[in-house]
């Protein structure tokens, strides 16, 4: 941040508990915006300098700002990740923010994968206005596509677990994805706060009870590189191959196959369409190979058979 922020070092002691602390004053740096809306923003503590006094705290001793927490529902690590992006997107920016507009948009573009609540509540900490997000449509097709292919899907790392057999599997979308981000129902989020404000309070009982309507709703909370990630859940099965049922000759095998495959990796679904158990059919690729091939390498053993 160089000598955008040397403007705001003083002689306060830093504090030695972690990650959250509480500022005893904010940088006196006169930011370049109208006197109103400056003193507004001085008076309730938030604002394009407290920003950039916030991203310098956590430069020199990797602390976060404590009533960030009462607007956001994602775990401190988490929050610890957010705060070194927005420091790499402020030190990287070949002019600092100057207006809330501004700062609003460096936040947006540094955290562009987190959820879209905890993205619009640090914004909202910061009294920051929320920049306009492209609106995602259901009926977009992603360029280079097949007209047949209604949607694309890019999931979290598959777990073993949800992988049935050889040509499907159950997988998770975070619901960061615009698509998605489109189309989470009202009473979701509200649920997802709700189980964050009863883990706070250590009413782990109302917090599990969250949990499970949560997945009744066809979404989970996944825990995903230490971060809290809400996620809509969708049955999947590989266009093109009829593998045998796990009990099945050869059954372990091709679900063995299929686990080496794509088990712990993130993937990428082309969905053509719904069959008629509401699984989403589609072809499936992992680090750009087409799991369709390769799952025919085990036709040798009479497992995989395409259609």
């Amino acid at each position: 941040m160089g000598n955008i922020l040397k403007c705001f070092r003083g002689d306060e002691e830093e504090e030695d508990h972690y990650p959250y602390y509480r500022p005893a004053s904010r940088p006196q740096y006169q930011p370049q915006y109208p006197q109103q809306q400056q003193q507004q923003e001085e008076a309730h503590g938030h604002g394009v300098a407290a920003l950039a006094h916030d991203l310098l705290n956590f430069e020199t001793a990797s602390m976060v700002p404590e009533g960030l927490r009462q607007h956001v529902t994602t775990s401190k690590k988490a929050q610890i990740k957010w705060y070194q992006n927005m420091l790499d997107a402020y030190k990287n920016a070949r002019t600092p923010p100057r207006t809330p507009a501004e700062a609003a948009q460096l936040i947006a573009t540094a955290l562009n994968w987190i959820q879209r609540s905890d993205l619009e509540g640090i914004l909202e900490f910061y009294n920051f206005p929320i920049p306009s997000l492209p609106a995602a449509s259901s009926s977009h097709r992603p360029s280079l596509l097949p007209e047949s292919v209604q949607f694309v899907l890019n999931t979290l790392p598959v777990n073993n677990q949800n992988i049935g057999d050889g040509d499907g599997f159950t997988a998770y979308v975070a619901t960061t994805d615009p698509r998605e981000s489109a189309i989470v129902p009202i009473e979701v989020h509200e649920m997802v706060i709700a189980r964050t404000e009863a883990r706070n309070r250590r009413d782990y009982q109302s917090a599990d009870a969250l949990q499970s309507s949560i997945i009744e709703a066809g979404y989970k909370i996944i825990v995903c590189s230490d971060e809290e990630i809400l996620a809509r859940k969708y049955r999947i099965r590989m266009r093109g191959i009829d593998a045998p049922e796990l009990k099945m000759t050869y059954g372990k095998e091709s679900r063995n196959a299929l686990v080496k495959l794509i088990g712990g990796k993130r993937t990428t679904i082309h969905v053509y369409c719904q069959d008629q158990f509401e699984r989403y059919v589609g072809d499936v690729y992992c680090n750009n190979v087409f799991i369709q091939v390769k799952q025919e390498m085990t036709a040798c053993l009479g497992s995989v058979l395409f259609l």
